[in-house]
C-alpha cells in the first residue's frame, strides 16, 4: 500500500440486514445513505490513525474495489474513513474514562 492508502474487506454480515422485528432486508434495498463497516487488511505507511485489523466505518458509495488473489477488497484514503470501532475490552472495569 502505498502513501495514505488503507485495503480493507466489508464484514460478510453488512450484505444484509434485519429490521427490529426479525424481517431479512437484501443488500439491494434503497435506504438512503447508510455507512458500512469493513475490517482493515493493509494499511500504507502515512496512515496514522488506522492500523490493520481493525474495524473502519466509510461511505460504500466513495470506494474503489479491486480483486487481489480470488478476493474482493476496497480501496479508501484514510481521510474516507468516518470511525474507528473499539475492540471489546474484556477487563472487569467501569469503561469509564477520568
Amino acid at each position: 500500500m502505498l502513501h495514505d492508502r488503507i485495503l480493507v474487506a466489508l464484514d460478510k454480515d453488512a450484505s444484509e440486514r434485519r429490521s427490529a422485528s426479525g424481517i431479512v432486508i437484501p443488500a439491494t434495498a434503497v435506504m438512503g445513505k447508510r455507512l458500512a463497516w469493513a475490517g482493515v487488511v493493509a494499511a500504507g505507511p502515512n496512515v496514522r490513525q488506522v492500523g490493520v485489523g481493525d474495524r473502519v466505518l466509510f461511505d460504500p458509495e466513495d470506494r474503489a474495489e479491486v480483486e487481489v488473489n480470488a478476493k474482493d477488497y476496497i480501496l479508501l484514503r484514510e481521510r474516507d474513513v468516518h470511525a474507528v470501532a473499539q475492540p471489546e475490552s474484556t477487563d472487569s472495569g467501569t469503561g469509564l474514562y477520568l
